[in-house]
């Protein structure tokens, strides 16, 4: 079983501490690292293989729900903009990365993909340093119908 579907499980079942909430196209969910705070993904229920196996309706609704998470995101963070990213390469399916960028990135990192953070040493998601800021996108999701 992939990661992906994994996730997706453990959200249906109540056991992933990482949900922010069931959206209309699949979970919310915060990453599993924080090295920039409020980073998300939005995982599909059911899972896919892409984006293009989804038919027009279901398309539109999960980029809907993707932008929806990051205007929720940037509302409850200081970030700058928002970046978003659906690969698939080493997880092949659906899901998008969803990251805040903030202004106190250093430069040579800011200008860059989120990728280029080192991902083995950043900070894991703790529900008690950054339970506050999922209940806070939760509450902004459910205040604009997610």
């Amino acid at each position: 079983m992939s990661l992906i579907t994994q996730r997706v499980e453990m959200a249906r079942k109540g056991a992933n501490d990482k949900v922010i909430c069931r959206m209309a196209s699949g979970w919310a969910v915060m990453g599993d690292v924080q090295f920039l705070p409020g980073y998300c993904l939005l995982l599909p229920d059911p899972v896919v293989p892409s984006l293009n196996d989804l038919d027009a309706e279901a398309r539109a609704t999960y980029l809907l729900d993707m932008a929806r998470i990051g205007d929720a995101v940037l509302q409850a963070t200081d970030a700058l903009r928002m970046n978003y990213e659906i690969l698939g390469n080493s997880e092949p399916e659906l899901h998008c990365h969803i990251f805040p960028r903030y202004a106190t990135e250093p430069d040579e990192k800011r200008r860059m993909p989120a990728w280029f953070y080192d991902w083995k040493n950043a900070p894991l998601y703790d529900e008690e340093k950054h339970g506050d800021l999922r209940k806070r996108i939760a509450g902004l999701l459910q205040d604009t119908g997610a």
